[in-house]
């Protein structure tokens, strides 16, 4: 490695490393550490784990660190064990014992914590992890992906073929074949999906073709209720030519029997890599648009499109959480309002107006959300739960009795968490508690640093495991306001 870099750098990009992982970082991230002759150098590799050896390719280096894909598995860790299920890559440790998955998500997410959040007490009000009900066959819905390029898992080659399953870890265009059940989600569906495979292909028609951007059949795309056990499927293609819609549906009825409830097929001819097309089409061909979940004793109707915990058995357990802390002392404020906000279509608002003895305001931005939350609330014949479309900034302006009585916020963004402007707009009403539910703990943890600037303090902290065998984890927070502050809440 000759040449002026090599001051800068140790290593290139596109360079391929043999590792021995000794640690984890947060996001599934494997860490390797290298003796150079400028020091010590630190590797991660995303979807590896301590113990195993792997080989990876470099994509970003910088003077003391790299970042690494992985591209197999050397040797595998000591503890790791055998399953009777097929591997894909959106499982990355399932062979990894529960109790170890569990301690890497303690150690990794409360280390963020500790460095962004700046969280000094995390002995004392660190409640533990919750685990999900389900370590297998938790997900309540799958994408498949076609593709005319196939990874083979045996000889680890690209080939020219028609492929149906997972794309392989580190590509966008070639698919692996799910030829059995991976044990994430429906375990019949699984083990059949070969049979759609090869009625698609029998048609003629092609699987697309990522990089050319061309083809027929695109995406399969499963929903399961777990109350009733019944499935909503969606078919992706082009509208390069027709679909044989009967053909389809009596494969479908026939591989799954009674379960099935609704079959749609959409069109896209959009280029990117997306199950949703910006411009295009989806149909009903058989049965109902909509299959039904419960939770905690409520009735949601989950389209395809809809948002939806992934893992409603374990969703169920961290909405009792969320629950907990926000009807907490209720009964002592019985005029106060709970306000859910970033609401959506109201599922956690819901929950806590079944429970609760004071009003609870759903609120969101999006007017379908609000409409679709109150349609809910009306089928569940909840009372005492009112949904408003409105901006969070702007919400006491145009609702003003509201002033002073909003006790506590119960707060779930998406992963990117909330922007210090939108924080402070949410500080404005006055509340006294915030019940924040993180799907990344590293943004949560960004977000605590200016809430603390703002006179709020973190009370207690829950992980809930809503994604085994990945490196995702959820938080579930109360935050409460430091008395006697006063905040500076200019914009």
């Amino acid at each position: 490695m000759g040449g002026q870099r090599r001051v800068k750098r140790t290593f290139h990009k596109g360079q391929v490393l043999t590792l021995t992982i000794d640690s984890m970082a947060f996001g599934g991230k494997g860490i390797a550490r290298l003796e150079t002759d400028k020091g010590p150098f630190v590797v991660f590799v995303q979807n590896a784990f301590p113990g195993q050896t792997v080989e990876a390719q470099v994509v970003k280096c910088k003077s003391r660190h790299a970042e690494c894909r992985l591209l197999r598995v050397v040797e595998r860790a000591a503890y790791e064990v055998d399953l009777p299920y097929q591997p894909i890559p959106g499982a990355p440790y399932a062979s990894v014992p529960m109790e170890r998955q569990h301690a890497w998500k303690e150690e990794t997410s409360l280390d963020l914590y500790r460095r962004i959040g700046q969280v000094d007490n995390l002995d004392e009000i660190y409640q533990g992890l919750v685990p999900s009900p389900l370590d297998w066959h938790y997900r309540n819905k799958m994408e498949y992906s076609f593709s005319e390029i196939r990874h083979d898992l045996e000889t680890d080659e690209k080939v020219d073929d028609f492929g149906l399953g997972f794309k392989h870890r580190g590509t966008w265009w070639a698919v692996e074949n799910l030829d059995d059940d991976s044990g994430l989600f429906d375990a019949l569906v699984e083990g059949t999906l070969h049979e759609v495979r090869k009625w698609c292909e029998a048609t003629g028609l092609p699987a697309w073709h990522p990089p050319k951007r061309e083809g027929f059949f695109r995406f399969l795309v499963v929903r399961k209720s777990y109350a009733d056990n019944g499935l909503l499927v969606n078919l992706v293609t082009t509208s390069d030519a027709p679909l044989d819609e009967k053909g389809f549906v009596e494969l479908i009825r026939g591989l799954w029997g009674n379960r099935v409830q609704g079959i749609l097929h959409t069109v896209n001819d959009d280029k990117g890599e997306r199950v949703e097309a910006r411009e295009g089409m989806s149909r009903l061909i058989w049965g109902e648009s909509v299959v039904t979940e419960v939770l905690h004793g409520l009735s949601f109707g989950i389209s395809m499109a809809s948002f939806f915990q992934t893992n409603p058995k374990s969703a169920e357990r961290l909405y009792a959480e969320v629950m907990a802390l926000a009807l907490d002392g209720v009964e002592e404020r019985p005029h106060d309002v709970i306000m859910d906000l970033f609401c959506g279509t109201g599922t956690i608002g819901q929950l806590v107006a079944k429970n609760a003895n004071t009003p609870v305001v759903g609120v969101d931005i999006v007017a379908q959300a609000i409409e679709d939350a109150k349609d809910a609330a009306i089928r569940n014949g909840l009372e005492g739960v009112e949904f408003v479309a409105a901006d969070a900034g702007k919400f006491l302006l145009e609702h003003p009795e509201y002033q002073g009585k909003i006790h506590t916020v119960i707060l779930d963004p998406p992963r990117a968490g909330i922007s210090p402007k939108t924080l402070r707009k949410v500080m404005r009403l006055g509340v006294q508690r915030l019940v924040y539910v993180s799907c990344n703990p590293a943004t949560q943890a960004r977000d605590l640093v200016e809430l603390r600037a703002q006179g709020y303090e973190l009370k207690s902290l829950k992980l809930v495991d809503q994604f085994p065998h990945t490196a995702h984890v959820e938080a579930v927070a109360l935050i409460e306001r430091i008395p006697g502050f006063q905040p500076n809440l200019q914009a």
